[in-house]
């Protein structure tokens, strides 16, 4: 790796001015609350000065934090609030393109990986049983691992005009994400992929000797083996990752027919878009009593649900925030209202907050990630200013976002150092002065508060 251009100004103490005006714009509009704008300036310039890695190649590498991996989702979440001074500054836009560059030929490697290495150096998390390579550092198939690269090259041109992340290596990693969504709506009968972790937790690997929770075939709806957290899914429909796969497709038409002038591409990503959508709207709702008709979290087409949320991102808490739009606003709204109580088994409340966490961290830890989705999805500003401040006294004092924290002693936490959370938090307040990233608005579900 070589470090060049942005990162080294920001070594040698400079801050970009389009970064400098909105660090400006943050301090004026939080004067009364100086810890606010300090720990966004933390949060924000944190990715810059130590998770991005300019390549020999002229791509990006972008570390998700304490773990020297980069993740396909991690690392397109924690670049996305730099899309606002991209739009402004080459040199941040292009860093955003290199990783996105990155994340393509990433995919073209191996569809069915969620984490990479810098170069093929053969490290990984663990000696797994699936079909691994050098370049892996891990083979945990995420349908969101595949979505999160599409949603950021599709934001880097609607709010930069850039088009040049579209490369060739972008039309063959696309076609790939196709024909693997396309594959695990039938992965009992024609799915290769296997994972299995040998003396771990029954949450690190799949069932059925790797080959993961059986699910009903052909329903519309793309089979996961793994949650946006890394755990196994309980059953195959992660419902918030296909919500999002129906969002990015859309996107993918888009881009296939105006961009790369692929019509083929366009109709595939089209049908397969609103198939997975029909499987959602018919397979993915069950009813809950004092809620009435909910999205699950997850379910198995015969069914079976498993009724809950998780901090991680694709979320049902994130429906909005992702674009996806459901046939009824009521169900939307029921949803948010289960999964913001105890009815979700890892909704906490303590002395210091109250929110979702995750079954990947201790009972009673809540997530800055989902304290800050719950802000940017937020109807109000009178609430996201109310996240923003809860978000910042429960930041165990160090100015910076973890991943889960104690609900009751916030210095008690988890990760040091996570790039994702830090993003996150620098997006909400963000939005709440005023700095929109430019998406697709009117799939937006609209729920309330």
């Amino acid at each position: 790796m070589k470090e060049k251009g942005m990162t080294e100004k920001r070594k040698n103490g400079q801050i970009p001015e389009a970064i400098n005006h909105i660090l400006d714009t943050v301090k004026e509009i939080f004067a009364q609350e100086p810890q606010v704008y300090e720990t966004f300036k933390n949060c924000y310039t944190n990715t810059l000065d130590t998770a991005v890695h300019h390549m020999k190649d002229n791509t990006v590498y972008i570390v998700t934090g304490d773990i020297p991996a980069m993740w396909l989702r991690d690392s397109a979440a924690s670049l996305r609030p730099y899309l606002i001074p991209a739009k402004e500054d080459k040199e941040i836009a292009d860093i955003l393109v290199g990783a996105a560059q990155r994340q393509a030929a990433y995919i073209c490697i191996d569809p069915y990986a969620n984490a990479f290495n810098a170069e093929p150096n053969g490290n990984c998390w663990e000696k797994d049983e699936t079909e691994m390579n050098d370049w892996l550092w891990e083979r945990k198939y995420e349908v969101d691992s595949l979505c999160y690269p599409i949603q950021f090259a599709y934001l880097i041109w609607k709010n930069t005009g850039r088009t040049d992340q579209f490369t060739r290596s972008f039309a063959e990693a696309a076609w790939k994400i196709l024909t693997v969504f396309r594959t695990e709506q039938y992965h009992e009968e024609k799915s290769g992929y296997r994972f299995t972790r040998r003396n771990t937790y029954y949450t690190d690997t799949l069932s059925r000797d790797g080959k993961g929770p059986l699910a009903k075939q052909g329903i519309g709806m793309t089979w996961s083996g793994f949650r946006p957290s890394d755990d196994a899914c309980t059953y195959g429909y992660l419902i918030p990752s296909n919500m999002f796969a129906v969002v990015v497709l859309g996107y993918l038409e888009e881009i296939a027919r105006d961009v790369l002038k692929i019509p083929d591409m366009a109709r595939e990503a089209a049908v397969l878009k609103e198939e997975i959508y029909e499987g959602i709207e018919k397979y993915g709702i069950t009813r809950k009593e004092g809620f009435g008709e909910v999205y699950a979290y997850e379910a198995d087409g015969f069914g079976e649900f498993n009724l809950m949320d998780d901090a991680n991102v694709p979320s049902l808490l994130s429906m909005d925030y992702l674009g996806y739009r459901g046939r009824s606003r009521e169900v939307a709204e029921n949803t948010r209202r289960m999964i913001l109580s105890e009815t979700n088994p890892f909704y906490y409340k303590g002395e210091k907050a109250a929110g979702i966490g995750s079954p990947h961290t201790p009972a009673g830890y809540i997530w800055h990630i989902a304290l800050c989705m719950r802000g940017l999805t937020a109807q109000t500003a009178e609430k996201k200013r109310q996240m923003i401040m809860l978000a910042v006294s429960t930041d165990g004092g160090k100015n910076l976002m973890h991943e889960g924290f104690c609900a009751d002693d916030d210095t008690k936490y988890t990760r040091e150092w996570f790039t994702w959370a830090n993003a996150m938090f620098s997006e909400l307040v963000m939005d709440y002065c005023g700095y929109k990233i430019e998406k697709e608005t009117h799939v937006s579900c609209g729920m309330t508060e």
